[in-house]
């Protein structure tokens, strides 16, 4: 019978299998760890890499209008567009006119003086004429009187009068000419006599003549 070998070199030889398997599994666990680190850092789309995020509306800064939106802007304009040209015609319409009246009454104010120069006294014409002031606080400060034309006749008329403004001591400061022309039979129609003197020394006014022609 054959000797038994030591004990040591049994434990020896039933341990080397073990060590080699032992190594080579780790072996395979560094390189599937190696292979899956590298994976990380390759360029191929990983399960969650994959998937496509929705873009954040919030992070445009324009919107793509819509035809239908567009044509509607452009309509807007259009429309603002109109109403600035109405506007500006309107101004220049009214401006005309305001400039047209002012023309027509300068010119029969100068009728008025011409047709008062050869009046005699107070004119044929003190009761279809009357004249009120005009407060102050409605004219801006300054003095200004209503006068009213009344045609009682049964033809078209024009009218002349003269309005004195005078100081307390009864002098007279200012002198204006006020008219109309064509006042139709039964009409009235109201000018203003207003004052180019400053404030101060108060003046009052004055009726002086009127004259129907």
């Amino acid at each position: 019978m054959n000797p038994m070998p030591p004990s040591g070199k049994r434990r020896s030889a039933r341990r080397g299998p073990v060590v080699s398997a032992a190594l080579t599994l780790a072996a395979s666990v560094t390189a599937a760890a190696a292979l899956v680190a590298c994976g990380g850092d390759s360029d191929a789309p990983s399960s969650e890499g994959s998937r496509t995020a929705a873009p954040d509306a919030s992070s445009f800064s324009e919107k793509t209008a819509s035809p239908m939106e567009s044509k509607a802007s452009e309509a807007a304009e259009s429309a603002r567009a109109s109403a600035s040209e109405a506007e500006a015609s309107a101004s220049e319409r009214a401006d005309e006119f305001e400039a047209s009246v002012s023309a027509d009454t300068e010119r029969a104010n100068q009728a008025a003086e011409k047709a008062l120069k050869d009046v005699d006294g107070r004119g044929n014409a003190m009761a279809d004429v009357s004249m009120t002031g005009k407060p102050r606080s409605e004219t801006g400060g300054v003095l200004a009187s209503v006068v009213t034309f009344t045609n009682r006749t049964d033809e078209k008329a024009d009218f002349a009068v003269q309005v004195d403004f005078r100081d307390s001591s009864g002098k007279t400061v200012e002198t204006r000419y006020i008219g109309t022309e064509d006042l139709e039979p039964g009409k009235r129609a109201q000018r203003y006599a207003i004052s180019h003197e400053p404030p101060e020394p108060k003046l009052s006014a004055k009726l002086v003549k009127a004259q129907r022609y």
